[in-house]
């Protein structure tokens, strides 16, 4: 098979190890792909993927990133008769628009918290009035995992509404649950669904869980307090009314679902839901993933999901974001990075690039989230041990990562 896979970040980058490794795939192409892809398959600057999947001969469109698919790249390849691995347009409007998301909720009876949508300020910041702090206050559209701020008060929740409304021409309000936020993912042909794993994601910059939201700091897989019967539960309230309802809309979803999750005192409720594998979670999915991947994501892209699954280790695994100093704000690029080596000589350690480039023959940063660490180990204790070896023996001097993920 002749696989093209869209993308160029950690997510990209773990798709691209686990996907190398299938007996059936002859050629991996990564459009555009970063350095550390550059030793798993060809990595090319590709501007129309459909005329190089038609010119090329690929068999499997692969999209990483949530942006293409929000523009229709799916339906394009679709209407060239091309297998391609995500949601098309109407269909990644779950993550493209939260009201969308919402509204879906609604119909099916999907438990979610109380929320409105607006366009109109006024009306925002007088919906805020019949809720109690703290606030949950989302840009409508794709915002790259930043488009969430939680305020601790009325005035910093009237100021998200002002801040974000102008952006994004829309928003949406809502409840804030509490509980623990759990990331559970399936691959669906839009009939059927593959249980595919479930991740535990930190997402605020620093120790403690302080400082601003930011695209993900870490991860441990599986989470801890997600049982079996918890997950049997999501699926039955979340996932498959979620496939039911867009399928009696006439919208058919090829791909893998990422349900954002708080686990309630009343069960799991939907956060939000994203229409690709999470980063950084996908990066611990493919490193505790035993099975092939490529047959069952071609089955999603072609409508034939049958008799797929997916297998796992019982090892456990954690995830150490290695970033750029000032991320989520404003950083510095170029900083040159070394030890790499090192830390995958390290027992259990892989580490995938998420934000690189080469310059002059260095490997420097070239983005905000920069590096992925993980580990596997026989339990949590020792992959997250192991992890933060690997983390520690990278040399980056202009890069920080959170002490505490998995504590």
């Amino acid at each position: 098979m002749n696989i093209l896979l869209i993308g160029s970040g950690g997510r990209e980058h773990a798709l691209a190890w686990k996907i190398a490794q299938s007996a059936l795939v002859k050629r991996l192409v990564c459009a555009p792909g970063n350095p550390g892809m550059a030793s798993l398959g060809e990595c090319l600057d590709v501007p129309d993927p459909v005329a190089f999947a038609k010119a090329e001969g690929i068999d499997l469109v692969v999209v990483g990133p949530e942006q293409p698919l929000a523009e229709g790249l799916a339906d394009r390849l679709e209407a060239a008769g091309i297998p391609c691995f995500g949601p098309c347009k109407e269909a990644a409007q779950l993550e493209a628009s939260k009201a969308f998301t919402k509204d879906l909720c609604a119909e099916a009876g999907i438990p979610t918290g109380r929320y409105g949508h607006f366009t109109d300020a006024d009306e925002a910041l007088a919906f805020l009035d019949t809720f109690e702090a703290p606030y949950v206050v989302k840009a409508d559209g794709l915002a790259a995992g930043k488009g969430v701020v939680i305020a601790a008060t009325l005035d910093e929740a009237r100021e998200a509404v002002t801040t974000l409304l102008p952006i994004s021409g829309s928003l949406v309000i809502e409840e804030f649950l509490h509980g623990r936020e759990i990331s559970l993912f399936a691959i669906t042909d839009g009939e059927r669904a593959v249980r595919f794993g479930s991740a535990q994601d930190y997402k605020r910059a620093f120790d403690g869980d302080e400082g601003p939201n930011t695209g993900g700091m870490g991860c441990i897989s599986p989470p801890p307090h997600f049982s079996q019967a918890l997950e049997d539960e999501a699926y039955a309230t979340i996932i498959e009314p979620t496939i039911r309802v867009l399928k009696a809309r006439g919208i058919t979803y090829r791909g893998v679902l990422y349900a954002g999750l708080m686990i309630t005192a009343s069960g799991p409720q939907l956060l939000e839901y994203n229409c690709r594998f999470g980063d950084p979670e996908c990066q611990l999915l493919m490193r505790r993933l035993t099975s092939d991947i490529v047959p069952v994501l071609l089955a999603a892209a072609k409508g034939t999901l049958s008799d797929e699954s997916a297998t796992w280790t019982d090892e456990a695994g954690t995830l150490i974001t290695y970033a750029n100093e000032g991320y989520p704000g404003s950083y510095n690029k170029g900083s040159v990075i070394s030890g790499i080596d090192k830390a995958e000589g390290e027992d259990g350690v892989v580490v995938f690039h998420a934000g690189t480039s080469v310059t002059d023959d260095q490997l420097v940063a070239s983005g905000g989230r920069v590096l992925s660490v993980t580990a596997l180990g026989s339990d949590a204790e020792q992959a997250r041990t192991r992890a933060y070896r690997g983390a520690r023996a990278i040399d980056w001097p202009q890069g920080f990562f959170r002490t505490d993920i998995g504590a």
